[in-house]
């Protein structure tokens, strides 16, 4: 029987000889001699990872919905609550400079995985996985299959809990369960994120139900740490960026609330994110009025085209690929003269 994954222990990060935070899920892949080791394996993901890109319908059918996407911020402050994964970020990205390339990576990242060919698939999972190896500090490596199982299980707990609790196809303000069986389908199919990234299948929890429990105990055993809520504070207040992000200020301000929303608040609370009767109330009418336009669109209307979103996604890889290796080629040839010198990769910490 597969091996459901313990919780973390909540010692010292790094500690848990097997809790070594990955780099990120969705930051964009370099050219490290580890990029160009995993680029030349192909699409070698796993011998079943391949069968099982096949079987994406429920998978794709969430993933399409513009409404998951509320769920981003939720998923990102969940992944720097294990302290492992918020010290590989703060160690290995430029996140104080770049604060939103993290989240937008990963947003790029899962539209390939989810909605790409098999074999655009292996090459980013390829990728990612030679940056992965390169991610190294004391007590955690980028590699470890643990690390790649939390990142994963947050966006799949965001997307089931924004499809469960806003969407409601059922619409009746009940359970909220939606659709019988798709939350359970959506789980399996997700499991190959992981797996494409180096978490074999059986180390993740094999169905639904166990996937609920390990993400309750784990959620139990976290603290956050004054270095997630650095990076935290970054990702949702980017003073470095306010002049450039100026035209986006509103829609921060509501990415602010809505996050701090639909955070578990355990978390929310060590966090430290505001927190009252009015934001509250403004929250919840939101995401009731979001739910509810929701509804009542057709679907061929609020659903973009895939093969747009891949498209899309390919072009902001290619983009930041190109940004990337342009620093590199600047902090090397000011390495004499001021360069970045503590070993820390000019770009985010992709996974």
């Amino acid at each position: 029987m597969p091996a459901t994954p313990q919780p973390r222990s909540s010692g010292r990060p790094g500690t848990r000889p097997a809790g070594r935070p990955a780099a990120r899920l969705g930051d964009q892949p370099g050219d490290q001699p580890g990029d160009r080791r995993a680029e030349r394996s192909g699409d070698q993901f796993g011998e079943h990872s391949g069968v099982r890109l096949g079987e994406r319908d429920v998978l794709r059918a969430l993933a399409a919905e513009p409404l998951v996407g509320l769920g981003a911020g939720r998923a990102l402050l969940m992944q720097l609550a294990h302290p492992d994964v918020a010290r590989g970020v703060a160690e290995h990205s430029d996140f104080t400079e770049r604060p939103l390339a993290r989240l937008f990576g990963t947003l790029d990242f899962l539209l390939i995985v989810t909605f790409g060919t098999p074999e655009q698939v292996g090459r980013i999972a390829a990728k990612v996985r030679g940056i992965h190896g390169t991610v190294r500090g004391d007590g955690y490596s980028g590699d470890d299959p643990e690390l790649q199982l939390w990142v994963n299980a947050t966006l799949i707990d965001s997307a089931l809990h924004v499809y469960e609790h806003i969407m409601r196809p059922d619409g009746d303000g009940g359970s909220g369960d939606g659709e019988p069986g798709l939350a359970e389908e959506c789980y399996r199919q997700a499991r190959v994120i992981a797996e494409v990234l180096g978490c074999p299948l059986e180390a993740q929890p094999p169905d639904l139900a166990a996937f609920r429990a390990y993400m309750a105990d784990t959620l139990a055993a976290l603290e956050v740490t004054d270095t997630a809520r650095e990076v935290a504070a970054a990702v949702l207040w980017p003073e470095r960026e306010a002049a450039r992000l100026r035209v986006l200020y509103p829609g921060l301000a509501v990415f602010r609330l809505l996050t701090a929303a639909l955070l578990p608040e355990t978390l929310r609370d060590q966090y430290g994110l505001p927190w009252t009767g009015n934001r509250r109330r403004t929250a919840t009418l939101m995401l009731r009025t979001a739910g509810a336009v929701h509804r009542a669109t057709p679907g061929f209307l609020r659903r973009p085209p895939q093969a747009f979103l891949v498209r899309l996604a390919a072009y902001r890889v290619d983009r930041t690929l190109s940004a990337r290796r342009a620093r590199r080629r600047t902090d090397q040839g000011g390495g004499q003269s001021g360069g970045r010198s503590d070993g820390r990769a000019a770009g985010p910490a992709e996974p």
